[in-house]
């Protein structure tokens, strides 16, 4: 099971998490957020996906965080087509897609982004595009038809690690687990102590 930390921005807690070994880190290049990179960002070890964030933006954009973060992943959290994802992978990236879930979702919406995405990403309908901090229901997952891989979000922590355990068990194809709100002390500042026995013990349960 891989671990990406979302929400990173400042350069000394960036150092401290990367001491953790994440297999992504996630930035938010989406001004509105209260976690939003407006600076330089630190350079990270290769085992740790370096992750953009962004919230329907232009190719132009994101290929310029691209470059200038040298970024390995990119996680789109918006309303952005199928093209628009095409034209993303072809820059070198892996690509993310975001859908937001609230009491149901209707599956057949995901058909489209099958060949132009490496992996979907399931979070929390709510107010903002991601880290409202609390969980959907993850028994609508039961009826997940695809086989493309996936991370899961929204508003996880370690009081979530036995329903994850459940979940690791059954035959959906789960990735990565995505966390971020639930393990700030404020907003871009991650706990470094609670993340580290999160990340224990999420591997404790994948291997059982």
């Amino acid at each position: 099971m891989k671990l990406k930390i979302c929400g990173m921005r400042e350069p000394k807690n960036i150092n401290a998490i990367a001491t953790l070994a994440p297999n992504y880190m996630g930035f938010v290049f989406w001004e509105p957020s209260s976690r939003f990179v407006n600076q330089s960002t630190p350079a990270l070890t290769e085992k740790i996906k370096k992750t953009g964030v962004f919230v329907d933006a232009s190719i132009d954009y994101i290929e310029q965080s691209i470059n200038e973060h040298k970024l390995q992943a990119v996680q789109l959290h918006g309303k952005e087509t199928s093209l628009h994802c095409k034209e993303i992978q072809n820059l070198g990236v892996e690509v993310i897609k975001a859908f937001s879930i609230r009491d149901e979702f209707n599956f057949s919406e995901l058909e489209v982004y099958e060949n132009c995405c490496d992996f979907f990403l399931f979070d929390t309908k709510g107010e903002l595009p991601g880290g409202n901090g609390y969980r959907f229901d993850w028994s609508i997952l039961e009826t997940y038809p695809s086989k493309k891989p996936f991370f899961l979000r929204g508003g996880i922590g370690i009081e979530n690690v036995e329903e994850l355990q459940k979940l690791i068990k059954t035959n959906l194809p789960l990735y990565a687990i995505d966390v971020n709100s639930k393990f700030e002390s404020a907003p871009a500042i991650k706990k470094i102590k609670e993340l580290k026995q999160f990340k224990n013990e999420l591997y404790e349960v994948s291997c059982r």
